[in-house]
């Protein structure tokens, strides 16, 4: 897995698992939008085992990990695994580095243009936030392409040297007020973002996460790299549950020293999560393309296969669109089961739908990218 390993002369094939777990997270995206999961534990009290696993589906109030707080990681390594093949199709095609750095370029550009553009309008002006998936993608992305030919031991260094910075910066940073690392508006990154005029609209998030987390992005090249070389499938996925099993043990075990905290993006939380991340491809990639249970993969990969159109879909009120249409109707139909209950399943219905408009784009051959 270095710079110079050979690439499987097939490397422009379609890798299932990965359509898959782009699919999988897409899906899971896209269904923050609809309410549906976010609503499950408000049907149990507290301490109810159900309960604590509907909460798995809202982010970690601050210290902590949920699954949900894997979404966004998962997005970002996904894009990085896609990179080598991508990469490779266009260098079949004859486009040469600079011809890539342009096309890297203008899709940084146009990824932080548009999730700019998806928050600039506040009370009566202009405002800028950059703290969403869209804006963090378009930095992580340009990271990692412009040291994706290097050996795969600087890149590590190199992620790994990003997280030390992070992690000392927040650490050592002297402006009063803003000198704990570790407390929700007085670290380094909320005061970042005020000197811009860029404080988040709520959740305590951070824009300089797009430092720490274009880790998640670097990872995921080195995966892709390492699953378009010619190593048999059972290498590949030793090095992947190998790679997993460190970087949620070493995440883990990293608490006492720095807490995994999502919202600023902390050493500990970029290495857990990536190491769940990379067990998470692990497993598609035992189950699909070594075990070859393929059938069912096509419900995930239509999602996956326009990932912008159905993020902005639900973004910009698509999800809501369709609510205000089967509202009446699921309101009537389950309206017995009480108010949060019914609420869900009308939710589950606008998720379904959503996940339909990306299966009727991919039968009519319908793809929005950049």
């Amino acid at each position: 897995m270095t710079s110079s390993t050979k690439v499987n002369p097939d490397s422009s094939a379609r890798l299932l698992s990965l359509d898959f777990f782009r699919g999988f997270t897409m899906i899971l995206l896209v269904g923050e939008f609809t309410i549906f999961l976010t609503g499950l534990a408000g049907l149990f009290p507290e301490g109810h085992s159900l309960h604590f696993l509907g909460m798995q589906f809202h982010h970690a109030s601050w210290i902590g990990l949920h699954f949900w707080d894997l979404v966004q990681p998962f997005f970002m390594f996904i894009v990085g695994v896609a990179m080598p093949f991508s990469f490779s199709r266009r260098r079949a095609s004859g486009a040469g580095q600079q011809e890539l750095l342009k096309h890297v370029l203008k899709r940084s550009f146009m990824l932080l243009l548009i999730g700019w553009a998806l928050y600039c309008i506040g009370p009566g002006k202009i405002v800028f936030h950059f703290q969403n998936v869209l804006t963090q993608l378009s930095v992580t992305y340009l990271i990692a392409f412009l040291i994706m030919e290097k050996k795969v031991s600087f890149q590590i260094i190199f992620s790994i040297g990003l997280l030390l910075f992070v992690d000392i910066l927040y650490r050592t940073f002297p402006v009063e007020g803003f000198n704990h690392p570790f407390l929700q508006n007085e670290n380094f990154g909320t005061w970042l973002d005020l000197q811009y005029g860029g404080a988040d609209l709520g959740g305590h998030w951070v824009s300089f996460n797009a430092i720490p987390t274009a880790a998640h992005t670097i990872w995921g090249v080195l995966v892709g790299k390492l699953l378009i070389s010619d190593r048999t499938s059972r290498e590949k996925l030793r090095i992947l549950l190998i790679a997993g099993i460190i970087g949620v043990v070493v995440g883990y075990a990293l608490q006492p020293i720095t807490p995994i905290i999502k919202r600023i993006a902390t050493s500990s939380f970029v290495i857990v999560s990536g190491g769940w991340a990379m067990l998470a491809m692990a497993f598609s990639y035992w189950l699909i393309d070594i075990k070859k249970s393929q059938s069912w993969v096509i419900f995930f990969a239509v999602v996956g296969m326009n990932p912008l159109f159905i993020y902005l879909f639900a973004h910009i009120g698509g999800s809501d669109f369709i609510r205000n249409i089967i509202y009446p109707f699921s309101n009537v139909l389950f309206g017995w089961a009480g108010k949060p209950a019914s609420e869900i399943i009308m939710n589950g219905i606008v998720w379904f739908l959503l996940w339909y408009i990306t299966y009727w784009m991919y039968k009519k051959k319908l793809f929005i990218r950049i």
